[in-house]
């Protein structure tokens, strides 16, 4: 039987009172001096979740937090709870927009939303991207909203319906055949922007995201993939 999103919450909340939770705090502050000052989890989530807008000190947090969780150290767990913890009001968001557009399974989504957050944590390089959380946040609906469409385009071919029809907020999955050829192919084109535009192009990846993706601005972003556009059609132009 599925846990519920309160269940889920309740369960994270409790485990994050216990003496043992709070001596793996403890031995995780003393490794990173922007957790030190904390005398315990509730004091960082506060921080996190009500403190005021320094972008850069959050940061810092997060990436105390996901590098703990990363680890082989036997904290990881209490880090990862408390980057799920850290990031439940975006979750909660993410689950009440999916309920909205009628995404999934009402009762698997709480457990996939959790799945697919913890990944995330455990996969994320904090270093190449500016917006920790925001980056997080918008993998995991990202991927669900995938998901979806997968699963909307499979039921829609064998009720033999027009797939166009079949939408998602915008969110599309139509991969070509060959995935890896066509990226070695437009690699050896435009060289090392050629994932920008495969990204954007084909898989459906906004600019925005793709600036968060790979730590640039939204305007640097923006005149990669412009530039890489240009001599893609300047190639097809030579070899039509």
């Amino acid at each position: 039987m599925p846990f519920s999103w309160h269940e889920i919450h309740e369960h994270l909340m409790q485990s994050s009172f216990t003496l043992g939770f709070q001596r793996e705090f403890d031995a995780i502050r003393q490794d990173y001096q922007h957790l030190e000052h904390f005398s315990d989890p509730a004091a960082v989530l506060d921080v996190l979740h009500h403190g005021p807008r320094d972008h850069e000190a959050k940061n810092r947090i997060l990436t105390s937090l996901i590098m703990t969780a990363q680890s082989q150290n036997r904290n990881a767990d209490c880090a990862l709870t408390m980057m799920l913890l850290a990031l439940w009001p975006g979750m909660d968001a993410i689950l009440r927009r999916s309920r909205r557009r009628n995404v999934g399974h009402v009762d698997e989504l709480p457990s996939e939303i959790l799945a697919r957050a913890t990944e995330a944590v455990r996969c994320l390089d904090p270093g190449r991207v500016n917006w920790i959380a925001a980056t997080i946040l918008r993998n995991v609906e990202r991927d669900i909203m995938r998901a979806h469409q997968r699963d909307a385009n499979r039921q829609a071919q064998h009720a033999d319906i027009d797939t166009d029809e079949v939408a998602a907020d915008g969110f599309t999955d139509s991969p070509p055949s060959n995935p890896n050829r066509l990226f070695d192919e437009v690699r050896y084109v435009i060289g090392a922007d050629a994932r920008l535009v495969i990204r954007v192009a084909i898989e459906g990846f906004s600019q925005v995201e793709m600036a968060v993706e790979l730590g640039l601005s939204e305007a640097a972003t923006r005149k990669r993939y412009q530039r890489a556009i240009r001599k893609l059609r300047n190639a097809m132009k030579e070899n039509s």
